[in-house]
């Protein structure tokens, strides 16, 4: 592998698993439609919420790429975005990995959603 998680080599046993069903996802604030999408990957994560990764074509809120990044030693470096809907702006609110490690790559450049965002999927 190119670029291997090192989360994953130190600790085999931890378990993330990635949907790419045709699920139907929307994301939600406020009843604002923030993305709606048939293309979502669902990250299923040990000890996480279960979060829908959206392409970043289907969001139709203004997103602003802000300068917090985090790095998860299973998935990559993050970037974060404040999320601009119905003239409301949330700090922070969704996060995208541009660049994850190889065995997360199907979440590459999929935006991900904060919890203040109700997400549906199904």
């Amino acid at each position: 592998m190119a670029n291997p998680a090192p989360g994953l080599r130190k600790h085999p046993e931890h378990r993330i698993l990635l949907d790419t069903g045709p699920d139907t996802v929307t994301v939600t604030l406020g009843g604002e439609i923030v993305a709606a999408t048939t293309s979502a990957v669902i990250l299923r994560e040990e000890g996480h919420p279960v979060r829908a990764y959206v392409p970043r074509k289907d969001v139709t809120a203004e997103l602003v790429a802000t300068d917090r990044t985090t790095h998860c030693p299973f998935k990559g470096d993050t970037v974060y975005f404040d999320v601009i809907v119905a003239n409301q702006r949330v700090p922070h609110g969704a996060w995208s990995y541009e660049a994850p490690y190889e065995e997360m790559s199907p979440i590459a450049g999929h935006i991900a959603f904060e919890d203040a965002f109700e997400v549906s999927i199904g």
